[in-house]
């Protein structure tokens, strides 16, 4: 029978877990993600070449872990905003104000999510897989506006791909180019929801219902 791991135990772990997480983050900032080999993360972390693998199977395994926590994140904030506000437009349009806010807060993570893709097909199949999860959360929000009456039923793909393209965008200006401000990048992207919203919303629906209540 093998043994159940006590609380301190399972707390250690995590702690060793972040401990790497955070070194990779460091380093790949500092020296890219290609020229970052794992042997430098171990040597940093302190720990032994078995414990990073207990934890990872490589460098892309890593990379999937720091961008899937990076979206959990983010999706965890904005489900949070959700339960304060009600109103659909504003959710629409300030829940972009939120996930930009995140990624203000987290300029690291953010320069790896905007510099890593093209670099191998590992790396973009992490991406992608961090993209879908966007755009699926992105979809369901405005299949729910579509479904109640709030939003126009328009074609969904290509305006929570916009969504995306445009939050990209104004990262990459932000990190990469340094255009822009942390505050310019949150408000490229709020005000582009806010014209986007306005095409969407079916305000004479809405104040009709409203009307009749």
């Amino acid at each position: 029978m093998v043994p159940r791991k006590t609380k301190r135990v399972i707390t250690q772990m995590e702690e060793k877990k972040k401990r790497i997480l955070d070194c990779a983050i460091d380093l790949f900032v500092l020296k890219g993600y290609m020229n970052t080999p794992v042997r430098d993360i171990i040597d940093v972390s302190g720990y032994g070449t078995s414990t990073f693998y207990r934890y990872f199977k490589d460098k892309e395994d890593l990379l999937t872990v720091l961008l899937s926590n990076f979206l959990d994140q983010i999706i965890d904030k904005v489900k949070e905003y959700f339960k304060q506000e009600q109103d659909v437009y504003k959710r629409f349009v300030e829940s972009k104000r939120v996930i930009m806010e995140v990624f203000a807060a987290n300029p690291k993570l953010s320069e790896i999510y905007i510099r890593v893709g093209g670099l191998s097909e590992s790396v973009d199949k992490c991406l992608k897989e961090f993209d879908d999860r966007y755009l699926c959360f992105v979809k369901q929000n405005i299949e729910y506006g579509v479904k109640y009456g709030y939003f126009k039923n328009l074609p969904i793909y290509p305006i929570s791909h916009s969504i995306l393209a445009i939050i990209k965008y104004a990262i990459f200006k932000w990190i990469v180019l340094k255009e822009i401000s942390q505050e310019e990048m949150i408000e490229m992207v709020v005000s582009f929801h806010q014209s986007l919203g306005e095409g969407l919303y079916q305000r004479i629906l809405k104040e009709e219902t409203q009307a009749l209540m």
